[in-house]
């Protein structure tokens, strides 16, 4: 009997409703699993409990920030394998910087174009485009 191969899992930590929206309708597009939180406080409960192959992280959250976020990841081996997306509306050169410094596997500034994310997901999942 064939192995159904599993949906990936994608984390969205996103405060901004308008964006959420628009990353669950392209999320859903894709075919991938995902769930959203908007609280930077509930991320790394969330990280660990789901074990997301991805996280679409926004820098700028409520109580605890994406690089904090990120970092937090980055150190526990437990999440070695989950990828890391930033997004900012902040997409200077040195934020850039910071992120992949931190950790992130690749980074966005807003506004994006949807293209232009499904090809980053798309890359960071290995997945065909």
């Amino acid at each position: 009997m064939a192995e159904v191969a599993r949906k990936r899992r994608v984390l969205v930590v996103e405060d901004e409703d308008n964006i959420a929206i628009a990353l669950d309708y392209l999320m859903t597009r894709e075919g991938y699993d995902h769930d959203r939180i908007a609280n930077g406080a509930e991320a790394m409960d969330r990280i660990r409990t789901t074990h997301p192959d991805l996280v679409l992280l926004d820098v700028m959250l409520p109580e605890v920030s994406g690089y904090e976020i990120c970092q937090g990841v980055r150190l526990d081996p437990d999440l070695a394998d989950v990828k890391i997306l930033m997004m900012t509306a902040r997409g200077s050169a040195i934020e850039r910087r910071k992120g992949l410094a931190l950790g992130a596997d690749g980074f966005i500034s807003k506004p994006f174009e949807l293209q232009e994310l499904r090809q980053e997901v798309r890359r960071l999942l290995g997945a065909a485009s």
